[in-house]
């Protein structure tokens, strides 16, 4: 398919092809109009991409004056698919350890703000937790299996055909996407999965955004993050953000109030020494 554009106020940003460690990773960098900002990485949620992102990143760094990064991670958008299903049960630790960490070495991308979304909430925060950053955000993230996220996944296998021929308008294989990762989270392998713990390495300020009817994930989610943060040295100050009547995706169900909430913190974090 043709690529899809990220549109932004002044221009249209066709998305290119990066190659690291043998993945093309589809990618658009959105320039700075302010010096001396950060830049802002977005992290899409499990079957997100560029192109789901809508003009969301555009409106971050419009608002912020700062670049942004946007990809689609292996396995999803027009990056190189995924070679067989289900995924490893630490295949979020391998994204915030080691595949997001080469690819901003790759790009000279130092000390960046976060902003990740569900899956994309989880990387950022296991990157946050051994690398350098100048703030991250991240809405309805999840750092264990709560039993309402398995019953979401359950209702989405359920309704698998109709998902999967959605998906295809951004997938380069929609079915194996959707499979990577409701056949991982579906597994008896992840039902343990837990990175709490990795909480207590972030040093950087931290705002959370959770919505009341999220589908896949509760407060306690906010509750583990903050807790886990809380147990480490830095103890950076953390902001939580419960937004009534919203559920999995807060950048779009109350965009007004989630732009507000991000271009504040980055205002925060930028302000910050060092």
């Amino acid at each position: 398919m043709p690529p899809v554009s990220l549109i932004s106020a002044s221009s249209a940003i066709a998305p290119r092809q990066h190659r690291i460690d043998g993945i093309e990773l589809e990618i658009v960098q959105i320039p700075a109009t302010r010096d001396g900002l950060p830049t802002l990485v977005f992290l899409h949620e499990a079957l997100g991409s560029i192109p789901q992102w809508r003009d969301f990143p555009a409106n971050v760094c419009a608002r912020s004056g700062c670049a942004g990064l946007v990809f689609s991670r292996y396995g999803l958008g027009q990056s190189t698919p995924l070679t067989s299903t289900p995924r490893p049960t630490d295949y979020l630790e391998n994204e915030g350890w080691n595949s997001l960490p080469a690819l901003l070495r790759d790009l000279d991308i130092r000390r960046p703000y976060l902003i990740g979304h569900s899956d994309g909430a989880s990387i950022a925060l296991l990157y946050a937790a051994r690398n350098p950053v100048i703030g991250l955000t991240a809405m309805a993230p999840h750092v264990r299996v709560e039993e309402v996220t398995l019953e979401g996944v359950r209702t989405a296998e359920a309704d698998r055909e109709r998902l999967v021929t959605a998906l295809g308008k951004y997938h380069r294989d929609a079915a194996r996407t959707f499979d990577g990762w409701s056949q991982t989270w579906a597994s008896a392998e992840f039902r343990d999965w837990n990175i709490q713990a990795a909480m207590s390495g972030i040093a950087a300020p931290t705002l959370l955004i959770q919505g009341e009817n999220d589908q896949y994930g509760t407060m306690e989610q906010l509750d583990w993050i903050t807790d886990g943060i809380a147990s480490g040295a830095a103890k950076p100050p953390v902001r939580r953000v419960e937004l009534a009547n919203v559920g999995h995706v807060p950048w779009r169900e109350a965009a007004d109030t989630v732009l507000d909430e991000i271009a504040a913190h980055i205002r925060m974090c930028t302000a910050l020494p060092g």
